[in-house]
């Protein structure tokens, strides 16, 4: 068995596309379907489900592919300690990130990366749901939380600022807040989890506590857009962190920025952007360089902070 055939494999299994892999290693598709199916003869087993629109993995096929991932890049992982002279930024690199902000920024700063960099195959994962890098394989994790032990090392980018906002029009209409008690007499928009909507935080320095604040209002919707645009369109008040709202909303007057010497947020405590990575990913030089340039791109501060 080749490693260069295992290589196939997991190429074939992250794109879904005999196609597709051969155009990455620059081999003939046939080629590529007949090392496949060497080692399914081999192993006695299907790995693969064919047919004319995807082809995906099996069950057998999932088990083999964490398996044999994780040996193949300790192989090459150990190859490229002394690989000095060649351009490490080639091959695969999966980021996962939450969605909206995937969707947002990570999506755009992964199409600056693949511009400087164009030999590196990105797979872009986006989930609300928590993924365990380890057990999913994905080298770098885009999380936005608590500080916590989880065991994966990075980066803390910077802490998620929060923005209080409504419309010019609705302010005209039902006056401007002064304080955040006076929410309570006003509509808020609120995000609603899995679980219950928003409760809004408040706090006037940082070293003091967050206050609960109970706020209701006529809409609430598990999608930060849906609320943000009713927001825009003078339905209410929305708390959103800053790097999800529209570009430029702010400075060409759709919305406008509300309680601005308070500290905000939608949990008790507060919550950070962090890019990490499983210790064992870290030995890659490009896996490095990756995180590197996302931490860059972003900036300290971030660069959606200048956009509020």
């Amino acid at each position: 068995m080749q490693v260069q055939t295992l290589r196939y494999f997991l190429m074939v299994a992250t794109t879904g596309s005999f196609l597709a892999t051969a155009r990455h290693f620059a081999v003939p598709a046939s080629s590529v379907s007949r090392f496949i199916a060497s080692l399914e003869k081999e192993l006695g087993q299907q790995l693969f489900y064919r047919s004319t629109r995807a082809v995906r993995l099996t069950e057998q096929g999932q088990r083999y592919y964490a398996q044999v991932r994780q040996a193949v890049e300790l192989l090459d992982g150990a190859a490229e300690q002394f690989d000095h002279g060649a351009n490490p930024m080639h091959g695969l690199v999966r980021i996962n990130a939450g969605e909206s902000l995937g969707r947002l920024h990570i999506a755009n700063l992964v199409n600056q990366l693949q511009a400087r960099y164009p030999d590196l195959l990105v797979e872009l994962s986006l989930s609300n749901t928590f993924v365990d890098p380890v057990q999913e394989g994905a080298d770098i994790t885009v999380r936005v939380g608590r500080l916590v032990d989880s065991g994966l090392i990075g980066k803390v980018v910077c802490a998620q600022r929060y923005v209080l906002a409504a419309s010019p029009a609705y302010l005209a209409l039902h006056g401007t807040p002064q304080t955040p008690e006076d929410l309570l007499q006003h509509n808020c928009l609120l995000y609603k989890g899995v679980h219950e909507p928003q409760r809004w935080h408040f706090r006037h320095a940082a070293e003091a506590p967050y206050e609960p604040l109970v706020v209701s209002g006529s809409l609430r919707s598990n999608n930060s857009e849906v609320l943000i645009n009713a927001a825009i369109a003078g339905r209410g008040v929305v708390l959103f962190p800053n790097w999800l709202y529209p570009p430029a909303s702010f400075q060409d007057g759709r919305l406008v920025w509300l309680l601005a010497d308070w500290q905000m947020s939608a949990y008790a405590d507060d919550i950070y952007i962090q890019i990490l990575s499983p210790e064992n990913r870290l030995r890659s030089q490009k896996v490095r360089a990756v995180s590197a340039f996302l931490v860059d791109a972003i900036g300290t501060p971030p660069y959606w902070d200048a956009l509020v």
